[in-house]
């Protein structure tokens, strides 16, 4: 084989690009990881966005896929200084009359705190709860064969449903309708299109078999401890090295790039077949999203003493409240009350902010490529449930979809998800090949989530990539899973 500079190199250093290149550099590859900003980790960074003391988590903040990834848990990321704090409470969803439903690792006290739709809760989820570690690995990963159809083929008749569906189905109380629209909306869709119930399948599972943890100190936490693993193996990283075509990579066998179709096709669209050039082309993206960090003097004083014990809280009320904000948003408007998504890191850990005081992360849905400032919005929408919150506020950081998008390019138009997870994208993104990490063009990869299992801190789609390269170009295969 030809000598190069490098066996592999990794464009972006996102969790999927970190993936890909320790998986490429643990069988024994000479692996150079490319990163645009002057710190590595995409949407694993930590700042202090609004005052000094006060650490924010620039994008994701609550992690209940990476702490379980298939792939992550094979790699020594506590010896490298990865420690995950798991709060009583994973998610809580309050309502107008001041109470809250509360999704905790207990699947019996879940179900048990949902009254009269106790059994519907475990007939829906407790069969995913015992099947997972069956198919974790098929759930986040391509198409294929499962290893165990039957417990596949279940889940996949209820992952397939809009949300709305599996509601009326399933539940009668406002409780568990409203907690299990929080949970679907993670989809990013409208609740009544197809697909949107896998997400919250997947997210109620994780937080019975292992909790929502989140990465004491930060988000960055995660990003550097896989640095750190991947460098102790050998590997080269380069930050402030923003790569716009190929001619500017050192040599190498394989290119895996952790971004969306959008930059792909600016960096090496001319190479590509015509085909694969029109499907990437056509790619869809989704929903954007407008974001909020605050340092508060204390911690938000949630009416449902559940919110209070939460890392994550979903505000929105009700199944049909939700449904109507999210197909609002879909639609191209912008609802006076939208669904938000809030976390409060500090109750958990003090390294958030100075003794005493606390931060708080929370976002909304808007149309893709928005502008509007959804600030009153979303914060009215905490006073709604927490009473006295603005009195609170020391200080705010906002990020519409373009600001988002600018932080970092993989978010176009403010998505998040690296594209629309609906239907046709669901695991044939972004284009319908028999590998879809594989380019037109033979030793480049596209390894981000923008390829199945799509978005989440998971790593997944950057092992999948590595083990197609590595099997393509070098006739090896990546570390066995689980």
């Amino acid at each position: 084989m030809e000598k190069t500079d490098f066996d592999a190199i990794v464009v972006g250093s996102g969790p999927n690009g970190l993936a890909a290149a320790i998986a490429l550099q643990e069988v024994g590859l000479s692996v150079l990881l490319l990163e645009a900003k002057d710190t590595i980790g995409g949407g694993l960074r930590t700042k202090e966005l609004t005052l000094p003391g006060f650490q924010h988590d620039v994008c994701s903040a609550i992690h209940p896929l990476a702490a379980r990834s298939p792939y992550f848990q094979t790699l020594p990321l506590a010896d490298h200084g990865l420690e995950y704090i798991y709060p009583e409470v994973a998610a809580a969803h309050p309502f107008d009359n001041g109470t809250a439903a509360a999704l905790t690792q207990s699947l019996t006290q879940t179900a048990q705190s949902l009254g009269k739709d106790e059994k519907a809760y475990l007939k829906l989820i407790k069969g995913l709860v015992q099947d997972w570690p069956q198919l974790a690995n098929t759930v986040l990963g391509p198409l294929q064969f499962p290893k165990n159809p039957v417990a596949m083929a279940q889940f996949g008749l209820k992952a397939m449903a809009p949300a709305t569906t599996l509601a009326n189905l399933y539940f009668s109380t406002p409780e568990a309708r409203g907690l299990w629209a929080g949970m679907a909306a993670h989809s990013i869709q409208p609740l009544t299109r197809m697909t949107t119930s896998a997400i919250g399948l997947v997210l109620m599972a994780q937080a019975h078999l292992h909790g929502w943890p989140l990465p004491k100190g930060g988000s960055q936490s995660i990003a550097n401890a896989l640095a750190s693993y991947f460098t102790s193996l050998g590997g080269k990283i380069e930050t402030n090295f923003e790569v716009k075509s190929l001619a500017q990579l050192p040599s190498s066998k394989a290119v895996l790039f952790d971004m969306t179709p959008k930059q792909l096709l600016q960096i090496a669209g001319h190479t590509f077949s015509s085909v694969y050039k029109w499907q990437l082309e056509r790619y869809q993206y989704g929903l954007g999203v407008f974001k909020i960090d605050w340092a508060l003097s204390g911690p938000i004083p949630f009416t449902a003493p559940e919110c209070r014990k939460a890392g994550t809280v979903h505000l929105g009320n009700t199944l049909e409240e939700i449904t109507a904000a999210e197909q609002m948003t879909w639609d191209g408007k912008h609802p006076e009350k939208p669904f938000v998504l809030l976390a409060q890191q500090s109750v958990f850990d003090a390294f958030r902010a100075p003794k005493g005081q606390h931060t708080a992360w929370a976002y909304c849905h808007v149309p893709h490529g928005s502008t509007v400032d959804m600030t009153a919005a979303i914060e009215n929408q905490v006073e709604r449930y927490a009473p006295g919150f603005k009195d609170l506020i020391l200080a705010r950081h906002t990020m519409n979809t373009h600001q988002i998008e600018a932080y970092n390019p993989n978010y176009i138009g403010g998505d998040i998800n690296g594209g629309v997870i609906n239907l046709s994208q669901l695991f044939t993104r972004p284009a319908l090949r028999s590998s879809p990490y594989r380019t037109s063009v033979k030793g480049l990869y596209l390894c981000s989530s923008s390829t199945p299992p799509g978005g989440g801190v998971h790593g997944m789609c950057g092992y999948y990539a590595a083990d197609r390269a590595l099997r393509d170009i070098f006739n090896l295969k990546a570390k066995p899973l689980p």
